[in-house]
């Protein structure tokens, strides 16, 4: 069994292709513009194969991308490469990350928090946000809460059959523990010549954090709560969400 988004990394667009990016990133823009950041350097954690990093950096802002897989970041790379982008990618893990000074905004998507089981682990994550934020420099995370796992992904199988890929996704939730064990199984065609698929197999464990758990962590690290949005939304997130963002502030060192 492969440690997370190894074997997955060479597929991941590919599979993921239903996710609208480009809305996504006019979200977060918009998010970012209220707050009057409409410029300077954004860090990304968990930023994956690049594709909310490099539409950010096609933005205008200085982008860096962290994220802990090297495959990941392969790829990301030859975006940036055929981008012709300036973006700097760190391969880090984000519970220790290290930056060159400080920044505008840190933000993280795509449930990337989540993947920090330990909430000792997430404290230090946003006590590093807030050393690393430029003075009232904002922070935007997403994740998926409790009742997400709980309620909507648990003990489910998610199956798909394409051409050259297949893959079965497993899901079984933890009440004890509150983690969600999703078990990939990918089925990646060798050539093109014959019909010859290798099997690949990785285990990705998420938490479980319920938004409290998640105000009171962020306020535990020294950063300001700010807001908290159903996703994509204005509108005051619940426990109820299936994806909430949150908006909090450096409030000093």
């Amino acid at each position: 069994m492969s440690e997370a988004y190894s074997d997955f990394a060479s597929v991941y667009d590919e599979l993921m292709d239903n996710i609208p990016y480009e809305e996504w990133f006019d979200y977060l823009r918009s998010l970012l513009k209220e707050y009057n950041i409409d410029k300077g350097i954004i860090a990304e954690l968990g930023c994956g194969t690049g594709s909310i990093t490099e539409l950010m950096a096609h933005a205008g802002y200085d982008m860096i991308g962290i994220d802990n897989s090297t495959s990941m970041l392969d790829i990301a790379n030859e975006k940036k490469a055929t981008n012709n982008s300036s973006s700097l990618y760190l391969c880090q893990d984000m519970r220790e990350f290290e930056l060159y000074g400080t920044v505008a905004a840190i933000i993280s998507l795509c449930d990337s928090i989540n993947y920090i089981t330990e909430p000792d682990d997430l404290l230090q994550v946003f006590k590093l946000v807030n050393n690393y934020l430029d003075p009232k420099g904002l922070f935007i995370f997403d994740f998926h809460p409790r009742h997400y796992y709980k309620e909507i992904v648990a003990d489910t199988t998610i199956a798909e059959d394409r051409d050259n890929i297949s893959f079965i996704w497993d899901n079984y939730y933890d009440e004890t523990e509150n983690i969600n064990e999703l078990y990939l199984s990918l089925f990646i065609k060798e050539d093109d010549t014959q019909d010859l698929y290798r099997k690949h197999e990785e285990v990705h464990l998420q938490k479980g954090y319920t938004l409290e758990e998640m105000k009171a962590l962020v306020q535990a690290s020294g950063l300001e709560f700010v807001q908290a949005y159903d996703a994509f939304t204005h509108k005051e997130a619940t426990e109820d969400c299936e994806r909430i963002y949150i908006i909090a502030r450096e409030s000093g060192k």
